[in-house]
């Protein structure tokens, strides 16, 4: 099929990129000019393992960028939307993007005479895609929703960092359709793929993603509140978490306690859910313990740090991990922003290390902050008077910590590598 995607971010990259491999004709439109030009060359636009073989093989024989959002949805038959849909100040989701993505896809497709299917891919909460996005996209073409195109809903589930094996091995593909029609296009488009398929209304496969991702966080929020027990009790709560996750009904996954999860999707997605639930005069009292929980996880690293060695002020505090997790630069929402805020509040001077995340941390924290930047993790361990453990980077595991106050946020160090370090202690365990 000939395919456009719109946004050219996290899940526009890999989209665009993972069907082209598949053999399709895709091109892939972003209103900046330097990823289009990135793409274009052959560099990724984002840090993702193994995208830079997969663009190097694809582009441009099947793959190309480009500003022109007109002419590569005239040029194909099925567009996705993956544009970005950050929170608005209050916690809502703000839809300028999908607005403005809908408003140039119903533009080009004014006076065509083809059918045409639009996939959204971001992540938006029930009732955008027919309500804002189909309704947008039908002002501006003069179009109706269902009958001269299609609108449909794909959510995405691809974890950064195996984003790349997600999209070719997924382990369920969700697909919201509007009519029939839209739905045996998306058959054939999918087909390629064996994992199973649920085929749902467009409302409902918006409701699955959100509470996918707000699912999740609650597991983690669960572990996090059990652990700051666990810890008191003297009992291991990794050990504790291995032997519920034995049971079948609970798994294993996302049962490992912290500093709180962070990243592009649970906090802003369980946001989205509780501002939509409370503008429907529902109460999300669960979701609101989750997002408590998570808040209050992160700061207890500078607790215990100023447990250990006293006053932070003029002390230099390592913090090895910036990113939200490891396999990627992506800094948004990570527990190292407010450790990173508390500690220059309390008077430290920070001393940071992260893998991949650096540059997009000093966007939001420069040096001038308070904050140097080493260039390897053992420098930061080298100049610091105690040491966080923030993101569990592999790498971390086989450093010297020598007689240094080492305060693992991320479980990062085994056991046998704690028997090294004299002077350590885990967040919640």
């Amino acid at each position: 099929m000939k395919i456009s995607v719109i946004g050219s971010g996290y899940v526009g990259a890999i989209t665009a990129a993972g069907f082209a491999k598949l053999g399709h004709d895709v091109v892939c439109v972003d209103v900046d000019k330097r990823k289009v030009d990135l793409i274009n060359s052959k560099t990724p636009p984002i840090f993702e393992e193994g995208l830079p073989e997969l663009l190097a093989e694809v582009v441009p024989s099947k793959l190309h960028a480009t500003l022109d959002i007109a002419k590569a949805v005239k040029e194909s038959e099925v567009t996705f939307i993956c544009v970005g849909t950050p929170s608005a100040k209050d916690g809502s989701i703000d839809l300028s993007y999908i607005r403005s993505a809908s408003e140039g896809i119903g533009a080009a497709l004014k006076g065509e005479k083809e059918f045409h299917v639009i996939i959204m891919k971001s992540t938006v909460v029930p009732g955008t895609s027919d309500t804002v996005a189909a309704v947008e996209i039908s002002k501006a073409s003069g179009k109706v929703a269902g009958k001269d195109f299609g609108m449909a809903m794909v959510p995405e589930f691809l974890r950064e960092g195996k984003a790349i094996e997600d999209f070719f091995t997924p382990d369920r593909i969700v697909v919201g359709t509007s009519d029939d029609r839209t739905r045996s296009i998306l058959e054939k488009l999918f087909s390629q793929f064996s994992c199973p398929k649920l085929y749902v209304d467009v409302r409902t496969a918006e409701m699955i993603k959100y509470a996918s991702n707000s699912f999740l966080a609650t597991k983690i929020s669960f572990i996090n509140e059990l652990g700051n027990f666990c810890k008191t009790q003297g009992i291991d709560t990794y050990k504790v978490a291995d032997g519920i996750g034995l049971d079948s009904r609970i798994g294993r996954k996302f049962l490992n306690s912290g500093c709180g999860f962070g990243g592009s999707c649970f906090p802003k997605d369980v946001s989205a859910l509780q501002h939509l639930m409370k503008s429907k005069g529902f109460e999300p009292i669960l979701l609101d313990s989750v997002m408590e929980v998570n808040a209050r996880q992160p700061t207890k690293m500078v607790d215990i740090a100023w447990r250990r060695i006293g006053s932070l002020s003029g002390k230099a505090v390592g913090l090895l991990g910036l990113a939200f997790k490891p396999g990627t630069d992506d800094v948004r929402d990570s527990p190292a922003i407010p450790i990173a805020e508390a500690l220059l509040k309390a008077g430290a001077k920070i001393v940071a290390f992260d893998s991949e995340g650096m540059e997009n941390f000093k966007r939001k924290f420069p040096s001038a902050a308070g904050i140097e930047y080493t260039k390897t993790a053992q420098d930061a361990i080298d100049k610091s008077d105690v040491v966080l453990l923030v993101t569990d980077w592999p790498q971390f595991n086989s450093l010297n910590y020598g007689e240094k106050n080492v305060i693992d946020g991320k479980n990062v160090l085994d056991y046998s590598s704690r028997k090294k370090v004299k002077n350590y202690e885990g967040i919640c365990w």
